[in-house]
């Protein structure tokens, strides 16, 4: 019974499903075919409803009336003296708004009938008609109205002609023309002319119908799908049907109204340039994506830019300084238009532009017959039918374009959405909707996998579900700011998630919302520790410099009292070098971490070099902090560091100062960096304290200062430069050298001396411009000063290392050497021996190019450093400055003497000059002569000297005040000629 069931619903259901198809199929294929079929066999085959016989063309003797004052007589007068003349059957007003007079007989059509003229110019304006054998008038009329046996008719005007009895056998008419009009006259009888108006009504009202209709189809449709493109063709309809109307003459009225005569030159001009503007506008809307590919969208700008020029002469010219205008920007517009259809046919091969092109070549060949016919009277389109077939056939072409480009956009979208489906299948992030109260509707498998969510059940589950509480609220509140913003969210701990961190952007559509999930745990862990890095040492896992000064910088904003303390391990170096850096590292590691047992918790530790730390004693008085830095300098230089099978045994120095509210950062290390390195230096316990107002303390200050005032990257005000004399030992009286010296004049009148103004010049990194303007100052001022400079032989200048490491300041003084070649003679640079040693290949060419632009070179300070003798054999210089330590202890300690008889002989044999500074007292300076020492400086001979006191001396001598030194020089001068000449041979000799 079942089974029987079973099989007679299927018999019901197949022969339902036949009829269904049946119908659609009758619906959709036969009924629209058999209308097309009938359309084409009616429109070929059936006779016309309104047929008539035909019109006879009437010939005419035309006079133009150039000064629009001639009368009926006088018109008829010239025109009867043209009669011999040929006459014309169409005669153009080439745009003359002047009348026009013309002559012409009245043909019998049919016996015993009245004859009916036609003016069919849809271009005239006014008609008025006499009997030339009376001048009797028969009529006048305009746009307005008529009257006399003249009416209007289809586009122009009908003059009534009685029958043969009374009829006029000539007429004489005068007209009035507007735009490119042409003057003719039809004969008909009065029931083909009757039948002729109706043939014009039934095209009018059918152009009119059918492409209204489509119109407000389209527009319709256009509203309702919200396609704009449509809305324009819709419009374009409507100026094609205008354009028609124009052309058939019927323009003067629309929707069955008729248009105010005074209105209709405006309204044809701006029919005109609105059409063309919206076919310009249709074609780039269609082919928009065609014309970008192709790259000649700058063409279709130009027709744009025609349409503007046309809407503009539009409203500003009259009907017939516009028609011109038109003619020349249509002309070039179509042009275009047709060069890139033709580009886009042979290019893009497309339906849709192939139906356009169908559609843009009938209305090009309508408006170029229309364009021929009016500039030139060639007429490629008759009738009043063909009109209607341009029209309707462009617009249903056109449609047919806009159907295609739906179908087109349809497939698109289609095959866009079995993209989209498929991405969203293997998208590797996940995708889901939520609905309004957070339950999923969609969920791709990237995130079920993500969550371990089973397919069949994630539309039960809640968002809340699997993310950290209040992750439903986050989530509206970012759907809320749209699909640009994004969050960071963790998992839940039901789930197991809750060490995962997840990406989540969303956005609000249709009442769901729409978003993506990534999983960033690892991504999150990543810059997690780059945050770290950022501000803290991977080695030793305390805050970096730019941690320290973070920390420094919030802890200087508070108010409550704080210290800082700088640590530096004295004998770290040794580590590294003897045993390695990773010896070296596991040292740090553990210095590190004694650090951090012995301070509070809340410090903040960091290490800012090699071997240095900071630690910032937050809310902590001075004497805590240096009971807790003893404590500490304890633990980390009692125990010695174990280190595998190795112990080392590394001293530690603090530098502690007590810092107040807002001190700057820089400032705040600087200090504590300056206590440090007086801790390593001088301190038994290794531990200097700097407190608020102390000495020490401010001291520094104002050495900050200093390096602030020369960090600006210029000169400050206040550098001036003062000499102190070097006096010859050979021959006292007869030399004049001396050394430049730099002293800086603060704000305040003090003057400091050349040690503080370099070492805060070479912190700030200003050295260099101040080292070329010392040169600069003394090479001006030896120029200037030669002629009194006749016992100098040279001019001590130093350098420092700074300077000569910079390759851009080496270039600068050797420019400047180059401009004051003739007296770099007197120029001796003092370099010290651990620069010049610093980079040996260097320094050589640094010394060989002064020697070759004639300066000579000291080595300054030597014996101060770790001094290679292996090396200074490579160093080509002229004198050796023995350091002042050794000179001023020497009578003192006899092994300071031996040192400088060392290096005295040592200079000799290398055929250099030897120069003692520090010489305090006569002694020494007895001393020294017994040595050798050829050059001596210090203040037993002269303090340094402004630049006056040098050019009025008579020699480096002559500055001496003390007693004891004055009678040890004068026993030097005894006999003076003999030594002044061995001077001299010395000199040519030697160092000068």
């Amino acid at each position: 019974m079942e089974l029987a069931t079973f099989f007679s619903r299927s018999r019901y259901m197949r022969a339902g499903s036949f009829i269904d198809w049946l119908l659609f199929a009758f619906s959709v294929y036969l009924v629209p075919g058999l209308i097309a079929a009938a359309t084409v066999v009616a429109f070929l085959w059936a006779p016309r409803q309104f047929e008539s016989n035909g019109s006879l063309v009437v010939n005419l003797h035309v006079l133009p009336d150039k000064t629009s004052s001639l009368t009926p007589a006088e018109a008829l007068q010239a025109l009867s003296g043209q009669l011999q003349a040929p006459s014309t059957r169409r005669y153009s007003t080439r745009l003359a708004e002047t009348p026009f007079w013309f002559l012409f007989d009245v043909p019998v059509i049919k016996s015993g009938q009245p004859t009916l003229i036609e003016f069919p110019s849809r271009h005239a304006q006014t008609i008025a008609c006499w009997n030339a054998s009376t001048l009797a008038p028969l009529g006048q009329g305009d746009r307005r109205g008529v009257s006399g046996k003249i009416s209007p008719i289809k586009a122009g005007f009908e003059l009534a002609v009685d029958a043969p009895v009374s009829a006029p056998s000539a007429v004489l008419c005068r007209g009035t023309f507007s735009g490119p009009a042409y003057l003719n006259a039809l004969a008909w009888s009065a029931h083909d002319l009757d039948r002729s108006a109706l043939d014009f009504q039934e095209n009018s009202a059918l152009i009119a119908g059918g492409l209204l209709t489509l119109a407000v189809f389209v527009f319709v449709t256009a509203l309702i799908n919200r396609e704009w493109t449509y809305v324009i063709f819709a419009a374009w309809l409507v100026g094609n049907l205008r354009l028609c109307a124009n052309a058939m003459g019927w323009d003067m009225e629309w929707i069955g109204r008729i248009i105010p005569p005074d209105h209709m030159q405006l309204l044809r001009q701006a029919t005109f340039a609105v059409y063309y503007m919206l076919t310009v506008a249709l074609f780039g809307q269609l082919f928009r994506r065609e014309l970008k590919g192709e790259g000649f969208r700058w063409m279709l700008r130009i027709v744009q830019y025609n349409g503007l020029l046309m809407l503009v002469a539009a409203a500003t010219l009259r009907y017939a300084q516009f028609i011109p205008v038109l003619w020349a920007l249509s002309s070039l517009g179509m042009v275009v238009l047709i060069f890139l259809l033709a580009r886009l046919v042979w290019t893009t091969r497309s339906r849709t532009v192939l139906w356009y092109v169908a559609s843009m070549a009938v209305v090009l060949f309508s408006i170029f017959s229309e364009v021929l016919g009016a500039a030139f009277g060639i007429k490629l389109l008759f009738g009043g039918v063909n009109p209607v077939i341009a029209a309707l056939s462009s617009s249903m072409m056109a449609a047919f374009a806009i159907a295609e480009q739906m179908r087109a956009d349809r497939e698109r979208r289609r095959r866009m959405q079995t993209e989209l489906r498929n991405t969203y299948d293997v998208a590797p992030i996940g995708l889901f909707t939520l609905d309004e109260n957070g339950r999923f509707v969609r969920a791709n498998p990237a995130l079920r996998a993500m969550l371990d969510m089973r397919k069949g059940e994630y539309r039960d589950r809640h968002w809340k579900d699997y993310f950290e509480p209040g992750a439903w609220g986050s989530l509206q509140a970012l759907a809320q700011k749209g699909s640009e913003a994004e969050l960071e969210l963790g998992g839940s701990l039901e789930t197991g998630t809750a060490e995962r961190r997840y990406s989540l952007k969303a956005t609000h559509s249709n009442g769901w919302i729409e978003a993506s999930l990534q999983d960033v745990t690892e991504r999150s862990k990543a810059i997690e520790r780059l945050h770290f890095l950022a501000e803290h040492d991977p080695l030793t896992a305390s805050l970096n410099r730019r941690g320290v000064e973070r920390a420094i910088a919030e802890q200087s904003d508070e108010n409550a009292p704080w210290a800082l303390a700088y640590i530096d391990l004295d004998r770290f170096k040794l580590v590294n070098d003897l045993f390695g850096h990773r010896a070296g590292d596991e040292v740090l590691k553990q210095v590190a971490a004694r650090t951090r047992s012995v301070v509070r918790s809340d410090y903040s530790v960091g290490r800012i070099g090699g071997d240095e730390f900071i630690c910032v004693m937050s809310n902590t008085g001075i004497d805590d902090a240096i009971e807790q830095c003893r404590e500490l300098v304890t633990v980390l230089s009692a125990a010695p560091y174990q280190v595998g099978n190795c112990a080392f045994q590394v001293k530690a120095s603090i530098g502690l100062v007590e810092c107040s509210h807002g001190v700057r950062v820089q400032d705040a290390l600087s200090n504590a960096d300056g206590a440090c390195r007086e801790a390593k230096n001088v301190a038994h316990g290794h531990l200097v304290t700097y407190r608020k107002g102390a000495a020490a303390f401010e001291e520094r200050a104002k050495e900050l200062m200093l390096v602030e005032t020369l960090g600006q990257n210029r000169l400050p005000p206040g550098l001036f430069l003062v000499m102190q004399p070097i006096m010859s030992l050979a021959a006292p009286t007869a030399s004049l050298d001396f050394e430049v010296l730099l002293r800086w004049r603060a704000p305040d009148g003090t003057t400091l001396p050349a040690g503080k103004v370099i070492v805060a010049a070479e912190e700030s990194g200003n050295i260099a411009a101040i080292d070329k303007w010392v040169l600069a100052t003394v090479l001006d001022w030896i120029e200037t000063n030669r002629h009194a400079l006749s016992k100098t032989r040279f001019v001590c200048v130093n350098l420092s290392g700074g300077s000569l490491n910079d390759e851009q300041f080496m270039e600068d003084i050797f420019a400047l050497f180059a401009r004051y070649r003739p007296i770099v003679r007197y120029l001796c640079l003092e370099i010290t021996e651990s620069v010049a040693l610093h980079d040996l290949e260097n320094t050589q060419r640094f010394i060989a190019r002064v020697h070759d632009m004639g300066g000579k070179i000291a080595l300054d300070d030597f014996g101060a450093g770790y001094t290679s003798f292996k090396y200074l054999k490579d160093l080509s210089a002229d004198a050796l400055k023995i350091d002042g330590e050794f000179i001023r202890t020497m009578c003192a300690h006899p092994a300071d003497t031996a040192i400088v008889e060392a290096i005295v002989a040592l200079a000799r044999n290398l055929g250099m000059r030897s120069i003692a500074e520090w010489v305090e007292d006569a002694d020494t300076l007895r001393a020294l002569k017994e040595i050798g020492v050829d050059y001596v400086q210090g203040y037993v001979i002269a303090r340094p000297q402004e630049s006056a006191a040098i050019l009025t001396a008579g020699s480096a001598a002559s500055f001496i005040e003390d007693p004891a030194t004055q009678d040890f020089v004068n026993s030097l001068l005894e006999p003076a000629p003999r030594i002044e000449e061995e001077y001299e041979i010395r000199v040519r000799a030697g160092l000068h």
